[in-house]
């Protein structure tokens, strides 16, 4: 079956439970980067309290959960360009994840190095990025699953470098079948283990991080390189970790 033909009913007939642990990666704004901007702990309690209300409510479907996993689907400006399984514009959010660690690490080292790619003339940052790496479990009994028959037989379509046209479509097909979570192949991963898109908050199955670990990653010309102190863990992807994919192929290494 080509994958312009999933319609609605089809993905239906082909939703499978599914649960599991996945791992996403945020950049670390914790509330130290406010205490910075006041006098006391009841300053910041009032300034961060402000600052909630200027942004869009989260959904009430949503408000059970923790702000790292409702985030996603909160904001309501355009998104500004397309992901794989979310449309630019104004469109559902999704939250994406990665069943490794390592993968979720990799996700974001290659995302981060698009900028780079994008902006040539940016020098590599002096300082090491500090993201927050955090685990959380997810479970649905409407789920599908791309890395098996027989939604497999199109690997080729969901798993382009660069072209995410028809896993968009499929995205759409699946929220029209009430799909809550969608279990694909990572490209960026080395080993292409499973990622996740969890496509509304009804597919997680709880409701704060299960862990958290802090991680610095360091962008120079040889490549990047993640640390991580405790637990002690440290990944390293060089210059042609990424370079099938032709954005980062022709990517400015030697730069100031």
């Amino acid at each position: 079956m080509s994958s312009h033909t999933w319609t609605p009913g089809a993905l239906s007939s082909e939703c499978r439970a599914l649960s599991g642990l996945c791992w996403r990666l945020v950049e670390a704004q914790h509330r130290v980067s406010t205490l910075k901007l006041v006098d006391t702990l009841a300053e910041q309690t009032l300034l961060e309290s402000l600052i909630e209300q200027s942004k869009l409510p989260v959904p009430p479907e949503c408000r059970h959960l923790h702000y790292l996993l409702a985030t996603p689907f909160r904001y309501g400006s355009p998104y500004p360009r397309g992901s794989r399984f979310r449309r630019a514009g104004l469109t559902p959010g999704v939250f994406y994840g990665s069943a490794r660690r390592n993968a979720a690490i990799a996700e974001t080292a290659f995302h981060r190095l698009l900028f780079f790619a994008e902006s040539p003339s940016t020098p590599w940052p002096t300082n090491a990025g500090e993201f927050t790496a955090f685990s959380v479990r997810y479970r649905t009994k409407r789920a599908l699953d791309l890395m098996s028959p027989p939604l497999s037989t199109d690997r080729t379509a969901w798993t382009h470098l660069t072209d995410y046209a028809p896993c968009q479509a499929l995205a759409d097909a699946a929220r029209e079948a009430a799909i809550e979570v969608i279990r694909y192949e990572s490209v960026r991963d080395p080993v292409h283990g499973a990622n996740v898109a969890i496509l509304g908050c009804a597919g997680f199955a709880s409701e704060q991080p299960i862990e958290r670990q802090t991680w610095r990653i360091q962008f120079s010309a040889t490549g990047a390189r993640a640390i991580c102190e405790f637990p002690d863990a440290r990944l390293e992807f060089a210059r042609d970790a990424f370079a099938a994919d032709p954005r980062i192929a022709g990517l400015t290494w030697d730069r100031a």
